[in-house]
């Protein structure tokens, strides 16, 4: 099962990948009933979650809404820690995950808006290098695992620091490695050697300990918040989060 997994994350365009897997991912679920963990967006319980991930990670991939560790923290966070799920909110969610997008939808305190490039999942085509909306729109922006991906990570997030609100906040995860500066060469095109040194075959860098003060220069401010430390052991192992996430909060800087 790992393998097979790492094969199709590998090799399998990602607008293909978020048509199909959720039909796939619901009939294996069948086979994982049990006890052992919950899905906290979801609210299913599983024997354990799927293995996800290039190296497989165990425990990690929820089978029926497809939420991972990082998705699963991100909702008890907004659910402990904000006023997302009560307050009349603009949401600016850039590349929606599965997981989320109908949920959010369906909050009527939300005027909910979906965006990406190519995801077949988002409702405007957008490139987040010029995001086609004023200034002080957005009272949250939501953008994970994408500033890998995209030609000039500070031009977006100069773009986020001016759609959001005075008052606006936001969420932007990326995968962050344990080196001490983030690596990129835009000359590198090769997918096999962008895979080599940067994790992945569609990445274009690969982010150091230095994510957050590199994304400052944007303009954006961030913090990093290690809520998952709030939390007991017990709830940790329930809902199989990682132990060591940082979710990266963003706010409009000046």
């Amino acid at each position: 099962m790992k393998s097979l997994i790492s094969f199709v994350i590998r090799y399998i365009p990602r607008p293909i990948l978020q048509i199909v897997s959720p039909l796939v991912l619901k009939v294996l679920s069948k086979f994982n009933q049990g006890d052992a963990v919950e899905c906290p967006i979801c609210r299913n319980h599983y024997k354990k979650f799927l293995p996800y991930g290039r190296i497989a990670r165990e425990n990690a991939l929820c089978p029926s809404c497809l939420a991972l560790e990082r998705h699963r923290l991100m909702w008890l966070f907004l659910k402990e820690k904000t006023d997302f799920f009560t307050s009349k909110l603009k949401v600016l969610h850039v590349a929606p995950e599965h997981c989320f997008i109908d949920r959010f939808e369906a909050l009527p305190n939300l005027d909910y808006i979906t965006a990406d490039i190519e995801s077949p999942l988002a409702k405007v085509k957008m490139d987040v290098h010029s995001i086609p909306f004023p200034d002080n729109t957005f009272d949250v922006i939501f953008c994970n695992h994408v500033l890998e991906h995209v030609d000039d990570d500070l031009l977006a997030c100069s773009e986020f620091n001016r759609v959001l609100k005075p008052s606006g906040w936001g969420i932007l995860q990326s995968p962050v490695y344990n080196m001490e500066k983030t690596i990129e060469d835009k000359s590198i095109t090769d997918p096999s050697e962008r895979e080599r040194l940067f994790g992945q075959r569609d990445h274009v860098r690969k982010f150091g300990k230095d994510y957050a003060e590199r994304l400052r220069k944007s303009g954006l401010q961030l913090e990093e918040n290690t809520f998952v430390k709030e939390l007991s052991p017990e709830k940790v192992a329930r809902f199989a989060l990682a132990p060591d996430e940082v979710i990266f909060v963003c706010k409009k800087g000046n």
